[in-house]
C-alpha cells in the first residue's frame, strides 16, 4: 500500500472533500514505478522546501471550466479571463458570449451558471487543501518563525475563499479545521449546515487578524512576490467589514458600529504607511512590471507565466482583435467632464462632441471612435470604418460601438502574441480601494466629514487624473452617490462593480436596465451622428440574483442536504 498526496486535485462531495491524499494499491512485482506526477506524503511533511512549495501553490486554483487559466491555471479570482466579471455587470457585455448573456439577460439557475459556477468548488477545494497543510505543519522540521509565517499565509490564504463565497453565496458552510477523506462518514447533515452571513464574516475576520499578526509588512527573497503580507491580510478584512456593513449584509438595517469597525479596518490599512497612490499615470498603473506603491497584493505575471493574451482577446477588429469585453453605453455615460459636471446627452455641445473634455480615465479605460490607437484612430462608424462592421473579421466587431483599453499594452502585439503578451500583473487589493473603502464606511458614520473628503480627493487629484475636488456641502446622501460614483469609474473592469451593486442593493435598478451601446453615423461631409441603441437583448436581474445559486452537482452530491439559496 502506497500514500501519495497529488499535486493536481479532484474534486469530490460538495466541493468540501477534495482528495489530496490517495490510496494505491498494488501487489509486489518485478518492476515498481513510481508516478512522476505525484509527491509521497511523507516526502511533503519531512522537506520543508517541499512544503513550503505545497503552500505557495495554494495562492494558485485550478481550471474548472473552459477558457479558465488561458496560459496558467487561474488564481484567487478569474482575473484576465477571456470573459471577466465586468462583462455580467453595467459595465460591458462579452462581445461572443462566452456563457455570460444567461446571466445579463436573468438566466442564473442551478443547472446553468455561466461563467460564475466555480466559485463553490475551487473555494471549497482550497479550504480542504489549506487544512491539510495546518494539520501536518507541526510534524514539519522547520523553524518555529518559519512555521508561524507560512500558518499565517494558509489562513489569510483560507480567509480570502471564504470571503469569495460569502460575496457570492451568502450563507456558507464553515469547515473549521477538518480535513475530509474519502471514507468518512458524509450521512451527518451537520456537515452541510450553513451558518449565517454575519457569524461567518466574524469567523473570517478572526481569521484574518490572527494572519495580519503573523505576517510580513514586506516579503523578500526567493519565492516572495505575490504573497501575502500584513497589508494584504488588513485590506481583506477593510473590503470584508465594508461589505458586513452593507445593506445586504445587514438586512437593510443600517448599523453606525458596523460601519465604524469598517472605516477602522481601511484606517489600520493607511496608518501601515507604506502605500500611497500610483503617480505616473492611471493606464500605467496596470502595466508596471513588478510591484508598485499603490499594490497591496497581486498575482504577479512573467514571460514563463502567462495569463490571457489581453490585446488579441479585447482588440478592435480592425486590428485582427476579437472584441472581447466591449464597454457598454451605461458606463461610458456615467464618467464625468473633465470639470466634474455631469455628461448630458440633451447638451448640444456635449451631444456632438461625446468624447470631448471627459475625466481622463475615460481615456484611459475605453477606446471609442476617434480615439488614438497604435498608429491611427479607432473607427467604429458607419459606412466605412475599419473596426466597425464594414471593416475586416467583422464577426468581431464591437456589439457596442466600443473596446477595452484598462489593462492593454500597447508595446505587446495585438496578431501573433501567443509567446510574449499576457504579463500584466492582477491586481487584488490597491490603495485606491482602501481609500473609497474608507471614505463610504467614515461618510456613513459621521457624514462628509474632513477625513472622507481627503480620501477621495486624493484619488481625484492625483497625476494623470486630476479631476476638480468634490463640492463643498455635499449632504451625507449627495456624498454618498459621489462616493459610489468614484468606485464606478476609478475601479472599473477590477471585479467589483458585481459586488457593490449588489451589497448596496440597487442591482434592481442598475441590472435592470438595457445594455447599451452607440450608433455611430458619419455624413458624407464627415461629420457624425449618433445613436444609442440596445447591443444585447432581454437584460434581467430578479431579487434571487443577490446571491448567486449553488450548483446542482453540489446539492446532489450532498445527497440533497445542503440547502439551495432562496429562490432557486
Amino acid at each position: 500500500m502506497k500514500n501519495n498526496i497529488l499535486l493536481k486535485l479532484s474534486s469530490i462531495r460538495l466541493g468540501i472533500l477534495f482528495l489530496a491524499v490517495t490510496f494505491i494499491g498494488c501487489e509486489k512485482d518485478f518492476l515498481e514505478v513510481n508516478p512522476t506526477d505525484r509527491l509521497s506524503e511523507v516526502a511533503i511533511v519531512q522537506d520543508s522546501t517541499l512544503f513550503e512549495a505545497y503552500v505557495i501553490n495554494r495562492y494558485l486554483g485550478v481550471r474548472l471550466t473552459d477558457k479558465e487559466g488561458d496560459g496558467s491555471v487561474p488564481g484567487f479570482g478569474r482575473g484576465y479571463e477571456y470573459a471577466m466579471m465586468g462583462t455580467v455587470t453595467d459595465e460591458a457585455i462579452y462581445n461572443n458570449d462566452d456563457n455570460t448573456w444567461l446571466i445579463q439577460q436573468g438566466q442564473l439557475s442551478p443547472e446553468n451558471t455561466g461563467i460564475l459556477g466555480t466559485f463553490w468548488g475551487r473555494s471549497y477545494r482550497s479550504i480542504r487543501e489549506v487544512n491539510y497543510a495546518l494539520k501536518n505543519i507541526s510534524d514539519v522540521e522547520m523553524s518555529e518563525s518559519g512555521k508561524a509565517k507560512l500558518i499565517a499565509e494558509l489562513k489569510f490564504i483560507r480567509a480570502f475563499r471564504y470571503h469569495d463565497l460569502i460575496r457570492n453565496y451568502g450563507e456558507v458552510v464553515l469547515m473549521g479545521d477538518r480535513v475530509s477523506e474519502l471514507g468518512d462518514d458524509f450521512s451527518n447533515p451537520e456537515l452541510f449546515e450553513k451558518t449565517s452571513i454575519q457569524e461567518s464574516i466574524e469567523y473570517v475576520i478572526e481569521e484574518l487578524n490572527q494572519a495580519a499578526e503573523g505576517l510580513p509588512l514586506h516579503n523578500d527573497g526567493e519565492w516572495e512576490d505575490g504573497r501575502a503580507t500584513k497589508g494584504a491580510a488588513l485590506a481583506l478584512r477593510s473590503r470584508l467589514l465594508l461589505y458586513a456593513a452593507s445593506p445586504l449584509y445587514d438586512n437593510d438595517n443600517s448599523d453606525p458600529q458596523k460601519w465604524q469597525r469598517a472605516a477602522d479596518a481601511a484606517q489600520d490599512v493607511m496608518d501601515l504607511g507604506i502605500y500611497s497612490l500610483y503617480q505616473d499615470g492611471y493606464a500605467d498603473m496596470f502595466l508596471t512590471e513588478g510591484s508598485h506603491s499603490e499594490i497591496i497584493f497581486a498575482r504577479y505575471y512573467n514571460i514563463n507565466e502567462r495569463h490571457t493574451a489581453l490585446e488579441i482577446a479585447n482588440g478592435p477588429n480592425g486590428y485582427g482583435g476579437w472584441g472581447g469585453q466591449v464597454p457598454l453605453q451605461n458606463l461610458v455615460d456615467d464618467y464625468e467632464m473633465a470639470d466634474g459636471s455631469e455628461f448630458n446627452w440633451d447638451d448640444p455641445e456635449e451631444a456632438n462632441s461625446p468624447y470631448e473634455n471627459r475625466d481622463p480615465r475615460f481615456y484611459e479605460s475605453i477606446l471609442y471612435n476617434g480615439a488614438e490607437y497604435r498608429g491611427r484612430e479607432v473607427e467604429t462608424f458607419t459606412p466605412g470604418g475599419l473596426d466597425s462592421q464594414d471593416g475586416p473579421d467583422n464577426w468581431n466587431t464591437s456589439k457596442t460601438g466600443y473596446y477595452l483599453r484598462k489593462f492593454i499594452n500597447e508595446d505587446l502585439p495585438i496578431q501573433n502574441p501567443w509567446e510574449v503578451a499576457g504579463t500584466q500583473n492582477w491586481i487584488y487589493f490597491r490603495y485606491a480601494e482602501i481609500l473609497l473603502n474608507y471614505a463610504e464606511a467614515q461618510n456613513e458614520v459621521s457624514g462628509p466629514d474632513e477625513s472622507v473628503y481627503n480620501a477621495v480627493n486624493q484619488i481625484r487629484s492625483r497625476n494623470g487624473v486630476e479631476m476638480p475636488a468634490l463640492p463643498a456641502g455635499l449632504s451625507q446622501e449627495e456624498m454618498r452617490e459621489a462616493i459610489r460614483q468614484e468606485r464606478r469609474v476609478e475601479l472599473a473592469f477590477e471585479e467589483h462593480r458585481f459586488y457593490d451593486v449588489r451589497r448596496w442593493k440597487i442591482a434592481m435598478e442598475t441590472e435592470n436596465v438595457p445594455a447599451y451601446g452607440i450608433n455611430i453615423r458619419k455624413a458624407e461631409d464627415g461629420s457624425l451622428s449618433y445613436d444609442r441603441k440596445i447591443a444585447l437583448e432581454g437584460r434581467s436581474f430578479e431579487e434571487q440574483h443577490y446571491w448567486l445559486p449553488i450548483p446542482r452537482q453540489e446539492i446532489q452530491s450532498s445527497d440533497g442536504q445542503l440547502e439551495q439559496n432562496p429562490g432557486y
